[in-house]
């Protein structure tokens, strides 16, 4: 079928719409009719070329919307059904079957690479094909297909707009804490970045009950929101030395502290706040090359972990649920993070999230 798409055709350049031709569902294949779409930094990563995939390409990872279609193998929805759709993975290996489907052995060909695993491309723009299956969905499109083990049902009472970046960014937040780092009760975490991801790790650490949330964050209104939203202490990086300000709070040090900068100059101060035996999640993504931060000596004497995240340790299944509990519950207040701009506009709503005019961008259609 005919669907319309914002497209990336050069490295960099502003997403432009086009209509493209979307093949049916093969037997394991979900054809989804997208209704909101949240727009995530991975996006704009692979839009610049950051990643193994060829372009013109079609991205988009945080859709929501009604199944349309199903292949004839599958049994998990049916069309009529609302759901979010969230990272692909196999369901075979050995990690899915530990409850660890983002360290899925099948990762990158089934999220990264821009096609089916066997080399086929789901998307044809007259006789050239289109780069597709971005993290098995490509929801940068009026309808998108998905898969069985990335599609969660979704009750009524949620609207798609909300539903949308639980797929990435809030489940990778909230995720990162209430799962990878478990911070428990009592603890003491420190959040860089005060982003969808890093505003949702904040809801996450006041759920988990965090005594102390302290926030690294540039823009003075994120640094209100994320008081509103839980942090117990805020800081603007211009203001000084990290590990002073922080030890200013916890001559100790913190329990936890969650990246999602990815800047080495962050990670490098990180480590000099984290009490002893303290861990380090880190979600940003640095530049190639970058080395693990810290000194080992340091590392040895304190006992400190340094840890990468994937989507928070999620298993999607499990966690979406619950985290909409959460929201229903008022603990996990998406609204307050959520601005919706009209698909047409994407270029513009990028723009004005990259100012820090809103902190997440979801896209309707």
């Amino acid at each position: 079928m005919d669907v319309t798409a914002a497209i990336t055709r050069a490295a960099g350049a502003p997403f432009e719409f086009a209509t493209v031709r979307l093949d049916d569902p093969r037997p394991d294949e979900v054809r989804v009719r997208i209704a909101a779409v949240g727009v995530c930094h991975t996006d704009l990563v692979a839009r610049d070329g950051a990643m193994p995939i060829a372009l013109p390409a079609v991205f988009g990872h945080e859709g929501a919307g009604v199944v349309d279609a199903v292949g004839a193998d599958v049994t998990k929805v049916k069309p009529g059904d609302r759901v979010a759709i969230t990272f692909r993975s196999c369901g075979a290996c050995d990690r899915c079957a530990s409850g660890d489907p983002a360290y899925c052995y099948m990762m990158p060909a089934l999220n990264y690479i821009g096609m089916r695993p066997d080399g086929s491309k789901a998307l044809h723009e007259g006789e050239a094909d289109v780069s597709s299956n971005f993290f098995g969905q490509s929801s940068f499109a009026s309808y998108a297909l998905a898969y069985e083990r990335n599609l969660v049902r979704l009750p009524d009472d949620i609207p798609f707009e909300l539903a949308a970046p639980l797929g990435c960014g809030i489940q990778t937040g909230a995720g990162g804490v209430m799962l990878a780092l478990a911070a428990p009760a009592g603890s003491s975490i420190l959040i860089t970045g005060g982003g969808a991801v890093g505003l949702s790790a904040v809801m996450g650490a006041a759920i988990q009950g965090c005594s102390t949330i302290i926030v690294l964050e540039p823009h003075a209104g994120r640094r209100d929101l994320a008081k509103a939203l839980g942090a117990t202490h805020v800081l603007d990086p211009a203001a000084g030395d990290l590990s002073a300000a922080v030890r200013t709070v916890l001559p100790h040090g913190v329990d936890y502290a969650f990246d999602t900068t990815g800047r080495p100059d962050v990670l490098g101060a990180i480590m000099g706040c984290l009490a002893p035996k303290g861990v380090l999640g880190v979600v940003g993504i640095p530049p190639p090359g970058t080395p693990l931060p810290g000194d080992m000596g340091s590392v040895l004497t304190f006992g400190q972990t340094v840890r990468g995240i994937i989507e928070g340790d999620s298993d999607p299944d499990e966690f979406l649920p619950r985290l909409i509990d959460e929201w229903r519950a008022g603990r996990l207040p998406l609204e307050k993070l959520v601005k919706t701009w009209p698909f047409a506009e994407i270029n513009a709503a990028i723009e004005a999230q990259h100012h820090g005019d809103c902190v997440k961008v979801v896209l309707t259609l």
